[in-house]
């Protein structure tokens, strides 16, 4: 093939010259063909002279050569182009084969599948751009790696990001017009509040705990009188009028998912369960979680509540005696306690308020079937010392003491230990106490984490975050529950810590929220059993540093917590409690009560003033009272002779 190319090459100038010659002689004959003979003279076939016949000889047979070289060589090349595209076809042929013979290709062969599959491959995965990319010599290693990138590769990262999502939490909404930090009483009161008066709102709830929003009371009441063994599991009680119900507010049912809340036609309240605020900017109008999402807000309730307060001697004493001491006030403390309480012969319990000796008497009544060893102990006289007159103190011990359980007052806790496997509790008098468990009931501390990232003022004398008379910290920024201070305008600032305040502090929150502008005026109640037979309601401020006077009467069997459920119809007394203040209470026409105090106070009304104005009331198993009891503290008068004042309360009818 190189010979006859060289050779063309050489012969090709003459082969051009003599066939430019040729052409012009034609035409020459075609113009001369009038005036010339038909036949044309040889020397004419020439450029050289006339007679050249051995010249014109040499030319013809150069043409000659010439032209069968190139039908030669054009021979020879279209032969060899023939062949490379046949085997190029050939191969392109066999691309679709070797791809849909890969195992990892699900479908089945045909030539036309990969062009199908490639425009989704290349959305899902950027697989087609490799493929393209590769360069077009490097045919084999293409067809080799294509099933690889465009196949079988691409299908198990889709698989895996499946599989994480349905593990995976639910995703958390960026927006939600009112959003709710903390999950108790008074934000699910909010909640349900905002529903009220804006049926399409969309409001979601930030918890820390793992558990919808729940009712505190049953926890240290109610619970701990269940017959059944299964009840830290169903947490159903019967209440003390026989009823049963669940501690939780509503069923799973009635909220709806996070990831649903923002495209919820008619809206509706979500949980964020197990998730913690850590950070709030309020000029931005967002909050950033513990996991570090951020949630945008138009409107915020702070209500996060509390944490149980400890003795610093037991948190210098070392993991070992943490690890052996209770803080109440969760479901899973509840659990646990209830564990412990099984497993151990003895638990002290430290502190004689409300919590402390509504545990005391609940694990004392346990006590007489299991053998515990129940013991309280207190820095006050009596029981309740802090709240209570004395004599009443004094009274309320003896009757805890008849629940089985061993009271040790005037109690200061210098030092805890242990050893020997048990706890030690060294008293500053020299006492000891040999226990295996304790459970600090000393107090709560209000929970004003959100402070300082929020710019929120926290109160200096009641602690909590600082709120209006509208429970309102910043324009757009509301504060309910045991976590708000609050300014009365009638007790001046206060802050309460119980269940029927987070009620309506939450509720009120909630109407504002939505433009209400209403002030909190209403006087929140709140109530501690002692068992099912002796319990209170209170109002206002009760403590008992102010001047008492205190007015009884000879209890019935109606006069109990048991009785005042049966009659309401529910376990949590300020649910039956309306918000309504008495406007004309009708006096008892019976003889004016002695004031007086005698050995058994079956039931009767304690007042606590200051400044000769009544600003706290206790009605000692009297129930179904309050609105009373709200109208003549709302008046804020001076009385005269309280004997009369009792006799609102109808405590000698029976």
């Amino acid at each position: 093939m190189l010979k006859c190319r060289t050779a063309w090459n050489k012969l090709a100038p003459l082969a051009r010259n003599s066939s430019t010659v040729c052409r012009q002689n034609v035409r020459r004959s075609g113009l001369n063909s009038v005036r010339t003979p038909a036949c044309v003279p040889t020397a004419h076939m020439s450029t050289g002279p006339a007679g050249g016949g051995k010249e014109n000889s040499i030319y013809a047979l150069l043409v000659g050569v010439a032209s069968v070289g190139g039908i030669a060589y054009a021979y020879q090349t279209l032969k060899g182009d023939q062949k490379r595209y046949e085997e190029r076809m050939a191969e392109l042929a066999s691309r679709p084969h070797k791809v849909t013979d890969t195992p990892a290709q699900p479908e089945p062969p045909a030539v036309i599948e990969p062009e199908q599959k490639a425009p989704e491959a290349e959305a899902e995965a950027e697989a087609a751009p490799t493929e393209t990319s590769a360069p077009p010599t490097a045919d084999e290693p293409v067809a080799e790696a294509a099933p690889e990138e465009t196949g079988a590769p691409l299908t198990p990262p889709v698989v895996e990001e499946a599989g994480d999502a349905a593990p995976s939490p639910p995703k958390i909404p960026s927006h939600s017009p009112y959003l709710l930090i903390g999950g108790g009483t008074a934000s699910f009161a909010a909640a349900r509040s905002i529903r009220a008066r804006d049926p399409g709102a969309k409001v979601l709830i930030v918890t820390d705990e793992p558990d919808l929003p729940y009712m505190r009371p049953p926890l240290s009441k109610e619970l701990w009188f269940s017959d059944d063994p299964s009840v830290t599991e169903t947490l159903r009680f019967k209440q003390w009028n026989g009823k049963e119900r669940s501690i939780y507010f509503q069923p799973p049912s009635f909220y709806i998912n996070p990831e649903d809340l923002e495209s919820a036609e008619n809206g509706g309240v979500a949980v964020l369960l197990s998730k913690k605020v850590v950070h709030m900017d309020v000029r931005g109008n967002k909050v950033k979680l513990d996991d570090g999402t951020e949630i945008s807000y138009d409107k915020c309730l702070i209500a996060t509540g509390g944490v149980p307060r400890n003795l610093q001697v037991i948190e210098r004493a070392g993991e070992e005696v943490m690890s052996r001491t209770t803080l109440f006030r969760k479901i899973e403390d509840f659990k646990s306690l209830d564990k412990v309480s099984r497993n151990v012969k003895s638990v002290t319990i430290i502190g004689g308020g409300f919590l402390g000796s509504e545990l005391a008497c609940a694990l004392g009544r346990k006590s007489t079937e299991s053998g515990l060893e129940v013991i309280q102990m207190f820095p006050e006289r009596g029981n309740m010392g802090k709240v209570l007159p004395e004599y009443l103190s004094n009274w309320t011990t003896e009757k805890v003491k008849r629940e089985g359980v061993k009271i040790i007052s005037e109690a200061l806790v210098k030092s805890v230990a242990c050893k020997d496997d048990r706890l030690e509790i060294l008293l500053k008098d020299g006492r000891l106490v040999k226990t295996d468990h304790i459970v600090a009931a000393v107090g709560l501390e209000p929970n004003v984490d959100l402070a300082k990232s929020g710019g929120l003022e926290v109160d200096s004398d009641f602690g909590g975050y600082r709120v209006n008379a509208e429970l309102q910290a910043r324009s757009n920024i509301w504060v309910a529950g045991d976590a708000a201070c609050f300014y009365d305008i009638r007790l001046g600032r206060r802050r309460v810590e119980h269940h029927d305040h987070a009620v309506v502090s939450g509720r009120l929150a909630g109407e504002n929220m939505t433009g209400a502008s209403k002030p909190y005026w209403h006087q929140s109640m709140f109530w501690s059993d002692l068992g099912p037979d002796v319990g209170y309601e209170a109002i206002g401020i009760v403590d008992s540093s102010l001047p008492t006077v205190g007015v009884f009467a000879k209890a019935t069997a109606k006069d109990t917590p048991k009785a005042a459920t049966e009659e309401s119809g529910t376990g949590i007394r300020s649910e039956s409690e309306t918000e309504d203040t008495a406007t004309s209470p009708v006096a008892s026409t019976a003889p004016a009560p002695v004031v007086g105090h005698k050995d058994d106070y079956g039931k009767g009304v304690i007042f606590y003033l200051r400044d000769k104005v009544v600003v706290g009331i206790i009605l000692w198993n009297v129930f179904n009272r309050m609105p009373v009891a709200r109208k003549i503290i709302k008046d804020g008068e001076e009385h005269a002779d309280l004997n009369e004042v009792a006799k609102l309360f109808n405590i000698h009818e029976d």
